[in-house]
């Protein structure tokens, strides 16, 4: 009977007991088109420990991830994805240069992923990759969707047409993982490829029908589950109004269910205080401790519950196959501005940060389409700025419902999501039209069926990302509170006589180098509504944007001890008129500059060295700086002019 998926074929390259494999260390290349489950292979082969860095001397992103294979260790190179070897984009170009060895060492043996619902579009690229003369195996993924699917493989006589070892796998449950490695353990006696003779396009589907024919017995039938969801989400209509329904639901999670966790981080970090000023004698180590890292970095790490909420959510939907209908729903209205969906995509990609955006432009293979999303993915609202937006919302704005479960603070969270996204796409459209015009490219990206991601994977991908943002809170922020600590400390200067203990703390703040640079600012900042301890804060917030958080809570800390931060901007009190420094005019004005301003030092490094030049970086900090600052304006002058009517 002949081998189909799910089993193996009967030769099998394992060397048989009494025989030991090399003991050196291979280097495995693994490529495929986007979509196949290559990365899910790549974290299924490595146990999701993955390396991450850059090819030298090209800014496209590599993996690198270690494989025990039986005893014997291999390095899997996972490449970009790339439906072809004449490459469109940067990322697809890499694929070349690593064959060739250029970029770093060449791979020793490659493995092929194709999704076994869709072998047909893999084949012509499997054809290219063939006649480089590697070793190679070929690696058929979602073999379980196939047969549901009521599709019939044959691996065997696909394995003979191709001349390479071909495997079925279901990466995200084990299936076939074992023999695979078995398979992967000695590429040296895995046999060279049968070098296909097109060259020509056309010919190489030529040739992949004529193998498909060999070893297609059935074709699988539509996904019926995923065509029934897709005639609701894809629809102009309905699909665009449920995207709206799961936005408003994204958000009002974020500050429902966070809040419990928000309070219990809050008492810990405020008793982790009180602890240091009870046990420590007064002085200078105490102030550091309590004052500069505790009330530093626990203010930014108090929304860490929302952090995780959101990327739990975004990666749901992302393994879902959900976000890749989003694009689809985007593409026309990208369109119409001069992008395409895969614009969208890395402007999606710019929720979490904008740097991994920056650098997912890297798939668009209009040069100048690829500039332009670089230059607006600073407008999307990243994780950095949720602490900001959720202190300044969760402190001034009202905690009631609108309408059912839909909340207040929600809603004015998601307000600033789409404004954000909403400046991008019009700013994008209007460099499309004068400084960056340019030709467009046909828009191309698959619809994987829809999947519920494996617990493991799915946890393992939120604690990566919040590791990211507690290592950023150890790291950056912890850096910036002791710096700020001392410039808020010092120098001493000695307060006039006849003040109380309040007083003599102002004094002592606004007479420290920090307080004096706020002061120094304060005349610019004045009619945005912002005095100089938020000049203080934005200055800061220019190493990393919710920086400007654990600024207030040091100055608030320093002034206010024994207050939260929330309590403490609530309560604060010009000293010389005492009105509120923050009132809802200023509150919104702060709220829209954080929308627009690029306070972002690693946005500026990557966009430097995506564009390898200073340009760019300097006119996109420049034009953003001018936007967030004329719209803050307008905004303080017409929230001021409507609360005092």
């Amino acid at each position: 009977m002949p081998a189909e998926v799910g089993s193996l074929p009967d030769t099998d390259p394992d060397p048989g007991p009494g025989v030991s494999a090399p003991a050196t260390t291979l280097r495995l290349g693994l490529l495929g088109s986007p979509n196949s489950g290559k990365t899910t292979l790549f974290n299924a082969l490595t146990g999701l420990h993955a390396k991450v860095g850059n090819y030298p001397g090209v800014t496209v992103e590599r993996r690198e991830g270690i494989a025990n294979l039986e005893g014997r260790e291999a390095v899997i190179l996972d490449l970009p994805g790339a439906y072809s070897l004449e490459p469109l984009s940067p990322d697809e170009a890499v694929v070349n240069g690593v064959l060739d060895g250029e970029l770093t060492e060449r791979p020793d043996a490659l493995l092929m992923v194709a999704d076994a619902c869709s072998l047909e579009r893999s084949l012509p690229f499997i054809g290219q990759v063939l006649r480089r003369g590697f070793p190679t195996c070929l690696v058929v993924t979602m073999v379980d969707e196939l047969e549901a699917r009521q599709g019939r493989l044959d691996l065997a006589r696909l394995e003979q047409a191709l001349g390479i070892p071909v495997r079925g796998v279901v990466g995200h449950r084990g299936r076939g993982l074992d023999e695979l490695q078995l398979l992967l353990r000695t590429p040296e006696s895995w046999p060279l490829p049968v070098l296909p003779p097109p060259e020509d396009p056309i010919e190489r589907v030529g040739w992949a029908d004529s193998v498909l024919s060999t070893c297609l017995i059935q074709s699988p039938g539509p996904n019926q589950l995923t065509s029934r969801i897709d005639r609701v989400l894809l629809h102009p209509v309905a699909g665009t109004a449920l995207f709206g329904v799961v936005m408003v639901g994204f958000f009002q999670l974020i500050f429902a269910w966070a809040q419990p966790a928000m309070e219990f981080i809050e008492v810990v970090m405020a008793k982790a205080s009180n602890f240091v000023h009870t046990t420590l004698p007064a002085g200078l180590l105490a102030e550091f401790l309590a004052d500069g890292l505790i009330a530093g970095v626990g203010s930014v790490v108090i929304f860490l519950p929302q952090i995780v909420l959101l990327f739990s959510a975004l990666y749901l939907l992302e393994d879902l196959g959900y976000m890749a209908r989003a694009a689809f729903l985007i593409d026309r209205l990208m369109g119409r501005i001069g992008l395409e969906g895969r614009a969208f995509v890395s402007l999606l990609s710019s929720y979490a940060c904008a740097v991994p955006g920056i650098m997912a432009t890297r798939t668009i293979p209009s040069t100048r389409n690829r500039l332009v999303t670089m230059l607006v993915a600073p407008l999307m609202t990243c994780t950095a700025r949720l602490p900001v937006y959720a202190l300044l919302i969760g402190a001034f704005v009202p905690a009631q419902h609108v309408w059912g479960p839909i909340g207040l603070q929600g809603l004015v969270l998601l307000g600033l999501y789409l404004g954000g996204g909403t400046a991008a796409l019009l700013i994008a459209a209007l460099l499309k039209k004068t400084l960056i015009r340019g030709d467009e490219l046909p828009f191309y990206m698959e619809l994987p069926s829809y999947r519920v991601p494996t617990l493991k994977l799915w946890l393992s991908q939120v604690w990566e990302s919040a590791f990211a943002f507690l290592k950023r809170a150890g790291t950056i922020i912890l850096l910036m509170s002791m710096v700020l600590w001392v410039a808020l400390t010092f120098p001493r200067t000695p307060p006039p006589p006849g003040l109380d203990a309040a007083e003599a703390d102002r004094y002592a703040l606004e007479h420290s180098f920090a307080g004096r640079m706020g002061h120094a600012i304060e005349p610019v900042i004045a009619p945005l509504g912002f005095d100089w301890k938020i000049g203080v804060g934005l200055l800061a917030s220019l190493a990393a944007r919710e920086v400007i958080v654990s600024t207030l809570a040091q100055i608030y800390a320093a002034s206010d001890e024994g207050s939260s931060l929330t309590q403490a901007i609530r309560e604060d009190r010009n000293p010389d008129t005492g009105k509120p420094v923050f009132t809802p005019a200023s509150v919104a004005s702060l709220l829209v500059f954080f929308v627009f301003a690029l306070q972002c030092v690693s946005t500026l490094a990557v966009l430097r060295r995506e564009t390898a030049s200073w340009r760019w970086p300097i006119f996109a900090f420049g034009y953003l700086l001018v936007l967030a600052y004329g719209a803050s304006f307008v905004t303080y002058r017409t929230v001021h002019y409507l609360t005092a009517t």
